[in-house]
């Protein structure tokens, strides 16, 4: 294990109060479109690694990190905490995916560092109002991943006076791998989900340097790209590519 990896891991949690503010996470995303970066790896080394070059690459302003699903699940909410260090001050995702105890996870992520923890669009209103809850009372904006809601706009009217800060349209990578779908094909759904939700819009699944600025051209302003990043030969340079692709676009 490099060096600067095991520094990390003997340092503190890093205090929540120095994570970046709700209010603050939104406004970015109003302001400019973002490039959320998935780091969906399952080796916190690996991701650790790249979360640095990017840092170093893409400075601290127009992306956000995120500790995907496959790295929490792997590594455990360390991940998350290492790579709030990592690219401090770059707000960071924890991509929980909570489907139930939404107080506990929120709270989890909240201290763990993260700015934005993301909730399931299949949980119970619930769930989703003590993630709310918890998450806006420690700062934490709150992502419904709206994978595999079969009404999505008519789960987008329920979930607007549940205090959801972001509304993220998601195709997943098994139904892309079945199906050959990604998020590129819904850009009318994008478009009317940005007409009828007051709040942040995000659009995940298989987006690139070509079909990423589309996303943001129909209304989204949250970007969410992994594997074309990740799995770039030179993923700084395809980092740079796709944010100055997204910010170009006039909105």
């Amino acid at each position: 294990m490099p060096l600067e990896i095991i520094v990390l891991h003997s340092q503190p949690l890093r205090p929540v109060t120095s994570v970046p503010s709700r209010p603050r996470v939104v406004e970015l995303a109003s302001r400019q479109p973002i490039l959320q970066i998935a780091l969906d790896l399952t080796s916190l080394e690996d991701a650790l690694l790249l979360a640095s070059r990017l840092r170093r690459g893409l400075g601290d302003s127009g992306w956000l990190a995120e500790a995907g699903t496959p790295l929490i699940k792997s590594e455990g909410l360390r991940s998350v905490s290492l790579l709030a260090r990592v690219v401090d001050p770059v707000p960071v995702v924890a991509d929980m995916k909570t489907a139930d105890t939404g107080a506990l996870e929120a709270e989890l992520a909240c201290k763990a560092g993260a700015s934005v923890v993301t909730v399931l669009g299949l949980a119970p209103d619930e769930t989703i109002e003590a993630a709310v809850r918890t998450a806006h009372n420690c700062g934490m904006a709150v992502a419904v991943d709206m994978l595999g809601v079969r009404n999505v706009l008519e789960r987008v009217e329920e979930l607007e006076p549940l205090g959801v800060d972001i509304i993220e349209l998601h195709v997943g990578i098994d139904v892309q791998r079945a199906l050959g779908l990604t998020a590129a094909e819904l850009r009318g759904l994008v478009s009317k989900i940005a007409s009828k939700f007051n709040g942040v819009v995000a659009v995940a699944g298989g987006l690139n340097e070509s079909t990423a600025p589309a996303m943001i051209e129909a209304g989204a302003s949250i970007a969410i790209v992994g594997g074309a990043i990740t799995r770039s030969r030179d993923p700084v340079g395809m980092a740079k590519k796709i944010l100055k692709a997204i910010q170009s676009v006039s909105r």
